[in-house]
C-alpha cells in the first residue's frame, strides 16, 4: 500500500512539474484592460470600439459559467471593426479580478455589475450579451435597471423557466458535481498539463485566449466558478422573479445547431419570441464554446447589428 501510495504521489509530481513546464513555455504575460474601483474591491474590465453614441450603443458582455472578459475577445475585435464598442469584464473571484461576496449567485452578481458600470465611466444604456449561465444574470440586470438596457443578444443562454425542466435540474446536478471536482483539480494544480490542449475551446484570438487558458489552470477562478454553478438554482430564482424583458427591447437569440430536441431551443427563444423586434439564429457546425470563437462569432455581430436597427426611439435618440 505504501508503494502504491509513493507511486501515485510520484506521478502526480511528474505530471503536475510537466504541466508547469508546460505554461511556462507561454512566456511573460500581461492580462489587457483596466481594474475599476467599485467600493475597496477592483474588477477588471476590458472595452473596445469608438466610444458609443445614442444610436449606437455599448455592448455589455455578460460571460458564462467558468467564463471571464477574454470569452469575448473574439466578437470584440469583430463589433470593433464595424466601429462598435463593447465592454467584458471578469467577475469577481474569476480571472484578475478581487474576490467577492458571498452567496455567488444572481443577486450578488448583479449588485457588483451594476457597481462596475457606475465607476467604468461608460454612458448607457446598453445592449447586454449574455452567453449561457449569463442568462440569469441579464435577466435580473434588466428587471432591476431596465433604464440601462437598450436590447439584448442572448448566446446560448438560459432562462429562470428553464429552472422547472426535470431535464435541466438533472443536468445542474451533474454539471455542479464535475464543477467541484474541476476546482480541486485546478487546486491542485493537476490541470496545468491541459494547458494548451483544452484550456480555449472557443478559439479566440492571441491575447483572449492566453487568458482563457491562464484562468483555466487556476485554482482561484475554478472555484469561484464552481460556486456559481452550485447557485444556479438560487440565481435561477432570483432571476424569475425579476420583470420579464419589455416587449420594445429588440433581441437576438443564437444558439449553437446540434440537431437538439424542439423543446430546448424554444425555451431559449422565449425572449425573442415574446419581444416586438427579435430574432432566431441556429448556427451549423458550432458548439456551446466554439459559437464565441472566431470561426464563429460572427452571429453574435449580426445579432448586434439586428438590435442596433430595431432600438426603440427612447434608446437610439430618433
Amino acid at each position: 500500500m505504501k508503494r502504491m501510495f509513493l507511486g501515485v504521489a510520484l506521478v502526480l509530481i511528474v505530471w503536475i512539474s510537466a504541466g508547469a513546464a508546460m505554461v511556462a513555455t507561454a512566456g511573460p504575460f500581461t492580462p489587457s484592460g483596466r481594474y475599476v474601483d467599485i467600493g475597496g474591491r477592483k474588477l477588471r474590465l476590458v472595452c473596445a470600439g469608438p466610444p458609443a453614441d445614442a444610436a449606437r450603443p455599448t455592448v455589455w458582455m455578460e460571460p458564462g459559467a467558468f467564463g471571464l472578459a477574454a470569452d469575448w475577445a473574439a466578437i470584440q475585435e469583430k463589433l470593433t471593426v464595424k466601429s462598435i464598442r463593447s465592454c467584458a469584464y471578469d467577475r469577481a473571484g474569476m480571472g484578475w479580478s478581487d474576490p467577492g461576496p458571498k452567496p455567488r449567485d444572481a443577486a450578488t452578481i448583479t449588485d457588483d455589475l451594476e457597481k462596475l458600470i457606475a465607476a467604468s465611466g461608460e454612458p448607457g444604456p446598453f445592449i447586454l450579451m449574455g452567453h449561457s449561465m449569463a442568462g440569469l444574470y441579464t435577466r435580473l440586470f434588466a428587471g432591476r435597471d431596465p433604464d440601462k438596457v437598450a436590447g439584448l443578444v442572448l448566446i446560448e443562454a438560459t432562462t429562470p423557466e428553464q429552472i422547472d425542466n426535470p431535464g435541466t435540474q438533472k443536468f445542474i446536478g451533474v454539471f455542479t458535481t464535475i464543477s467541484k471536482v474541476a476546482a480541486v483539480s485546478a487546486s491542485l494544480g493537476t490541470t496545468l498539463p491541459l494547458y494548451w490542449s483544452a484550456g480555449d475551446r472557443i478559439g479566440l484570438p492571441k491575447q483572449g485566449s492566453a487568458e482563457k487558458r491562464h484562468a483555466y489552470v487556476s485554482g482561484r477562478h475554478a472555484r469561484t466558478a464552481a460556486e456559481e454553478v452550485e447557485n444556479w438554482p438560487r440565481s435561477a430564482a432570483e432571476a424569475g422573479k425579476a420583470a420579464p424583458y419589455d416587449p420594445k427591447w429588440p433581441v437576438a437569440v443564437i444558439v449553437a445547431d446540434r440537431g437538439e430536441t424542439q423543446g430546448s431551443t424554444d425555451a431559449r427563444r422565449g425572449p425573442e419570441l415574446a419581444s416586438r423586434a427579435g430574432t432566431f439564429e441556429a448556427v451549423r457546425g458550432a458548439s456551446h464554446t466554439s459559437i464565441l470563437g472566431e470561426t464563429y462569432g460572427d452571429a453574435a455581430v449580426r445579432g448586434v447589428e439586428f438590435v442596433l436597427a430595431h432600438l426603440a426611439p427612447s434608446s437610439s435618440g430618433l
